[in-house]
């Protein structure tokens, strides 16, 4: 068996103790430390902040230079947030300290055509200090982009790619209700969408790593959002929203080449949405449709993600890595 990789868990949310919860599962993974900035985390055993009887003897802290340089880490698994910008300097203090990170910032997920400034600025300091860089996670990592491109490997020809997810929101977290906007008046739907709080992060992401792995240089990417309002009154253990209101976002994002739509990805989460499943459509030879009824749950599947990338990771070359770079990711690789 290959030796443990001892990990960090670098924030410790719900998708952080979601990690954090798998990799303890794992016999091939040791954690060896907690980071955060909830005051209401910092200084608590990480088992009673997961909900365990007994005590890991991992206290969280918010002191993340003396958990990097204490615990000889191989890798931090960091959930801190969607915008690159805003966790750049915690990615750049944790590879300055030679610890390997797979991240669930989804604008890292594919950053070259938005942010190549920082993706160039991340690469560098991961290849200085000898250690790689991922970013992962359900949506994006998987279901519209690694598992479409995957998808194409039986292709002579491709001629578009179409990845759609839709999800009856009813059963998410109260925070992913909130982030999608329902309950919300028309008005103050579009005002959130305005100030960028109500949107999917990501679609430009998966649709630059689609076209990166088929070859294809776009000319634009757009992205149109809108509600999905409400017919009739629906309600989750949560939220009511009344007739009119909006019950979830609808978000598109199309790539074109030659002036022509040749990636599409349609993301739906809505309270009472009739049906939940995720679905690729490739046109070309053969065309193809796959279609996973129920859908993906969201968390499972993101805290899989990062454990069963773990190795992964930690073997590859140094620097900025996407999906698309690694060897083929299975739950297999997360438990050799």
């Amino acid at each position: 068996m290959t030796r443990k990789i001892r990990a960090i868990q670098f924030g410790c949310g719900p998708i952080g103790c979601a990690v954090a919860k798998l990799a303890l599962q794992r016999q091939d993974i040791e954690l060896v430390g907690a980071v955060d900035i909830d005051k209401n985390k910092v200084g608590r055993d990480l088992g009673q902040l997961l909900g365990f009887e007994k005590e890991l003897d991992i206290i969280v802290s918010d002191d993340a230079e003396a958990v990097l340089g204490e615990t000889g880490a191989d890798v931090a698994f960091h959930q801190t947030g969607s915008s690159l910008r805003a966790v750049f300097p915690e990615l750049t203090e944790i590879l300055e300290y030679a610890v390997n990170i797979i991240s669930t910032t989804e604008e890292l997920a594919y950053p070259y055509r938005k942010q190549s400034d920082l993706a160039t600025e991340l690469d560098k300091i991961a290849k200085k200090n000898a250690v790689t860089l991922l970013s992962t996670g359900v949506n994006p990592g998987f279901l519209m982009d690694t598992w479409p491109l995957a998808m194409t490997a039986v292709c002579q020809v491709v001629q578009r790619v179409k990845a759609v997810r839709i999800q009856d929101a009813r059963t998410r977290r109260l925070p992913f209700q909130q982030k999608i906007g329902a309950g919300c008046t028309l008005e103050e739907f579009q005002k959130r969408v305005d100030a960028r709080t109500i949107r999917h992060v990501g679609l430009e992401e998966s649709i630059a790593m689609i076209a990166a792995g088929l070859g294809w240089e776009l000319d634009e990417v757009k992205e149109t959002i809108e509600p999905v309002v409400a017919k009739a009154a629906v309600q989750s253990d949560y939220i009511t929203v009344q007739p009119g209101q909006a019950a979830g976002v609808r978000q598109v994002g199309r790539g074109f080449r030659n002036g022509e739509e040749v990636i599409t990805l349609e993301f739906e989460a809505s309270l009472g949405a009739p049906e939940s499943y995720d679905a690729v459509y490739i046109s070309g030879t053969p065309n193809l449709e796959v279609v996973i009824k129920g859908g993906t749950p969201g968390d499972i599947a993101t805290a899989a993600m990062v454990v069963n990338s773990a190795h992964r990771v930690v073997d590859a070359p140094p620097g900025l890595v996407t999906m698309k770079d690694l060897p083929l990711v299975t739950c297999a690789a997360g438990r050799r």
